[in-house]
Formats: structure tokens, C-alpha cells, sequence
């Protein structure tokens, strides 16, 4: 008997229980994860109490209560198979795919998408995202090794019995119970859980590693296990401090763009990947290094003018940046320079918005609100004369999705590659060319059965939605 529709509990909720369990799970199994949790609280608090203004603009923006709950996850798995029933598994959570990112230019055998909300609500709610990636075999030059690799892979089923069967109920049913959903949040974690047994032998294990860290990472274990979970901070450069303090090894460079007045897109860290015992399917005894623990600081999406003039300044900064045997470079003089090649770029929330370089939310003031009906349609200020007279605000919309090169960085100091993430143009992608990216993304969409969201319109999308509301607001023609 299919439940009635009211007893059915939203998306929002089923993605709430996972990204909590989901976390719970990944503090069991990386403790020092739960020690970066309570050092990226205690440095929110305290940026929230030195910057009022801040603490305001996310309490406007409905940001300020989601703020402890944000997390990001990343996994990789190896097949189309795999990807394509990732897509059914997220749906249930209300999450779907966003953006194509192609870290192969950067020497990491991948190419990625992130699944995540995409409405406001939702993302309100809970923005949890999986930033999923696609091991392609096909860059795994020795052909006995790629086959042997396929062969691997096909042999393996990440998914229990039990989440297939829940998602088919979704399906049927159009959502899932309280118990139904619960059930699957068991069922799906699973699948990110983390095993230290592998399911191939010490020389096959050391061969994939040879070959790139990262394709052994994906072919010898029985899952895709959660790599990293992510907290956000608002204050990236104060925890990267704070973390050898708390016994954390971080990352040498904080990865995306320098500290601004004006935070843009993304700015990420980590504490180095932890070396964990594996034993291996002959009885041998190793250790695999993947997992660790990330900090992310969000700030302004930008416009395709915009993130043009910052991949720009990426690649000047990178024609001055050392050279790879030297990543080890000071994270304060890798800030200085970006801080240096990035002063061409507006470091003003107003003058982004007028120069269309970024995207906002339009909201009726309290004067605003105070003027509703007073304008007839003929004689409607224009968008810069009503925020000029007060009657309009504009909050910039969070940057909710990610960066190739930071991406690629993030990856290769973790899989203990010394290859920094080489800046390239491009908005979503790293390619050697707009014709081969273009070729890459359809053979993921073919993977994933599904077209990929394009997180630019999505932006846009947003934009307008909020002005159109706001006018209509205060016109009258809908109510408050």
C-alpha cells in the first residue's frame, strides 16, 4: 500500500538527516575532524562578534542559522554505472548536479560535478553538496593496468540492496515515509563509509599507486568513502593559523583568491590526509593516504565578466608563482603576491554590482515596504534610483559551488603530489581547450544520465527572480 502524499517527508528533511549522520560517521572515523568542527566554530564566533556588519548581512541573508550546519563532502568512484546511480541516491536528498569540472589538465585523472540544492528554500535549509568525481580510466597509459583496473571495478557493487530498493521506492511513490527515510540514510551511508580492508593485493594496490595515488584510491577499496567533509568559516586565513596550534599539519597554501573586504567564490584548506593501516586481500599489511579534513570560506557568485577578470588575474598571478619543486612556499607570501595581482579586481560590494561583475538579492527596505503602492508602474524608479533613495537593498548571493584549480590543489597536496594546479581560462573548467572540455563534459553527462546544471544561470536565475519579487512587492501586486 503506497502511504498518502501528506505522510511523505520532503527532500529537504532526508538531506538534513543524512548531512547530520553523515558528519556524526566521519567524526568516528577522523576524530581530528571533530577537532576542526570546534576550531572553525570558535573562529566564527569570535569573526561574528568583531564584525556586527557581517554577523547582520548573514542574519539578512538567512545564512547566520545554517551557518554551524554547513558541510561539503567529496567522493570518487570509477564507473557510469556507479555515477549514474550516485544521481538516483542524491535526487532523494534533493540534491542534483551543478557545474562540470575537469581536473585533468591539472594531472588529476578526474572529472567532477557537485551535486547540491538548487533553490533558495532549499538552500536555506540545508546546503549540503557532494562534490562527486569520475576516475577516467581511459588516462591510465599502461593498457594491461587499465584493464586490469576495469576489471576491478566491475566486479564491485558500492550500493546495499537496501538503499537500491528505498530509492526505487521514491521513485514509485514520489517520496519517502519518516521510517523510509531514516532507513535510507542508514542504507545510503554505506556506501561513503570507510573500510581498511581492500579488495585487491599489495602489488596490484602498489601498481594503481604508481600509476596516480588517486586511481588507487577509487579502484581498491569496496566503496567510494567520504575523502572530506568541510565545515565553513568566515574567516579562512584565523583557522589556518589556529591549526598546527590544535595539532593539525595544514596544507601549505590556502587555494582560490586572497583575502578581500569583499570575499568572492571560494577560498579552501585542509589538514594533511591521515596514513591509515589497510590490509590487502594476500594478508599483507600497507597504508593508503586519502582522507582528511577541509575548511572552506564563502564569499560573492560571480558573473561570467566576472569570474573572466578572475581567472585572468589567476593566471598573472601564476606567471610570478615558484616554481613546482618549490609549493612549500610561505602561505603568507603566496597571500601577499595574489594580494598584489588581485587589486585590479573591485574590492567594493557596490561597485561589483554596478560593473556586473557579481550577483545579488534584491530585497524591499523597511522604507520599501513603507512605499508599498506608491508608484504607479509609468513612473517606477529605475534599479539604481531605488536603491539610491533606500528603497531597495542588494545582498550578494552566496557562492555556492567550486573552483577547478583550488579543486585540483586541494587534491594533489593530499595525495602527496608535489604538481601545483596550473591557472587556465575558463570558467568551470581546467582544458587544454574549449573544444576537448566540450567533449569531456557530454561523455560525463552520458555517464551520469543527466545534463549538468549551469551554475551561471542558475545565479542569474536567482538575481532576477529577487528583483522581479521586490518590484511586484512594491507595487502592490503581491502580498508581504
Amino acid at each position: 500500500m503506497i502511504p498518502p502524499k501528506t505522510a511523505y517527508v520532503t527532500t529537504d528533511h532526508i538531506r538534513d538527516l543524512f548531512s547530520s549522520a553523515m558528519s556524526a560517521m566521519y567524526q568516528t572515523e577522523v576524530p581530528l575532524y571533530g577537532s576542526l568542527l570546534k576550531l572553525v566554530a570558535e573562529v566564527n564566533q569570535a569573526t561574528l562578534a568583531k564584525l556586527p556588519a557581517l554577523a547582520e548581512q548573514l542574519k539578512v541573508n538567512g545564512e547566520l542559522a545554517r551557518l554551524n550546519v554547513e558541510r561539503h563532502g567529496a567522493i570518487r568512484v570509477g564507473t557510469a554505472d556507479e555515477l549514474a546511480m550516485l544521481r538516483n541516491l542524491f535526487a532523494v536528498m534533493g540534491m542534483y548536479p551543478v557545474g562540470y569540472y575537469d581536473l585533468s589538465a591539472a594531472g588529476v585523472p578526474v572529472h567532477s560535478t557537485a551535486f547540491r540544492p538548487t533553490d533558495n528554500a532549499a538552500l536555506a535549509r540545508n546546503p549540503f553538496r557532494i562534490f562527486t568525481s569520475l576516475l577516467r580510466l581511459d588516462l591510465i597509459a599502461n593498457p594491461q593496468l587499465r584493464a586490469q583496473a576495469t576489471a576491478i571495478l566491475a566486479k564491485r557493487d558500492i550500493f546495499t540492496p537496501g538503499v537500491r530498493e528505498l530509492i526505487a521506492r521514491f521513485e514509485q511513490q514520489g517520496g519517502l515515509t519518516e521510517p523510509q527515510a531514516r532507513e535510507f540514510v542508514a542504507e545510503a551511508l554505506e556506501t561513503f563509509r570507510w573500510h581498511p580492508t581492500a579488495i585487491v593485493d599489495l602489488a596490484t594496490y602498489q601498481a594503481l599507486q604508481q600509476a596516480h595515488p588517486l586511481i588507487a584510491d577509487v579502484v581498491c577499496f569496496r566503496g567510494p568513502h567520504i575523502n572530506h567533509l568541510t565545515p565553513r568559516t568566515l574567516d579562512i586565513d584565523e583557522a589556518q593559523l589556529r591549526m598546527p596550534k590544535a595539532g593539525m599539519a595544514a596544507k601549505a597554501l590556502i587555494e582560490g583568491p586572497p583575502q578581500r573586504r569583499c570575499p568572492i567564490l571560494l577560498r579552501q584548506t585542509s589538514f594533511k590526509a591521515l596514513e591509515e593501516s589497510i590490509r590487502f586481500m594476500d594478508g599483507q599489511i600497507g597504508a593508503h593516504t586519502a582522507r582528511f579534513g577541509e575548511i572552506e570560506q564563502r564569499g560573492v557568485a560571480l558573473t561570467a565578466k566576472g569570474r573572466a577578470l578572475y581567472d585572468a588575474l589567476l593566471a598573472k598571478s601564476g606567471e610570478s608563482a615558484p616554481a613546482p619543486s618549490d609549493v612549500q612556499l610561505d602561505n603568507q607570501a603566496h597571500q601577499r603576491q595574489l594580494t598584489v595581482v588581485f587589486t585590479a579586481f573591485p574590492d567594493d560590494f557596490g561597485v561589483l554590482r554596478q560593473l556586473g561583475l557579481a550577483f545579488f538579492i534584491y530585497q524591499l527596505t523597511p522604507a520599501g515596504l513603507t512605499a508599498r503602492g506608491r508608484y504607479p508602474i509609468a513612473t517606477l524608479p529605475d534599479k539604481e534610483a531605488l536603491l539610491a533613495q533606500g528603497l531597495l537593498s542588494a545582498t550578494p548571493l552566496t557562492y555556492e559551488d567550486f573552483l577547478p584549480v583550488s579543486a585540483a590543489g586541494i587534491f594533489q597536496s593530499n595525495l602527496g603530489l608535489t604538481k601545483r594546479a596550473e591557472p587556465s581560462p575558463g570558467s568551470h573548467a581546467a582544458p587544454s581547450s574549449q573544444d576537448v572540455s566540450s567533449q569531456c563534459q557530454t561523455q560525463f553527462e552520458q555517464a551520469l544520465g543527466a545534463c549538468i546544471i549551469d551554475p551561471l544561470a542558475l545565479y542569474a536565475e536567482q538575481e532576477r527572480q529577487s528583483y522581479e519579487l521586490a518590484i511586484q512587492a512594491l507595487l502592490g501586486r503581491i502580498p508581504i
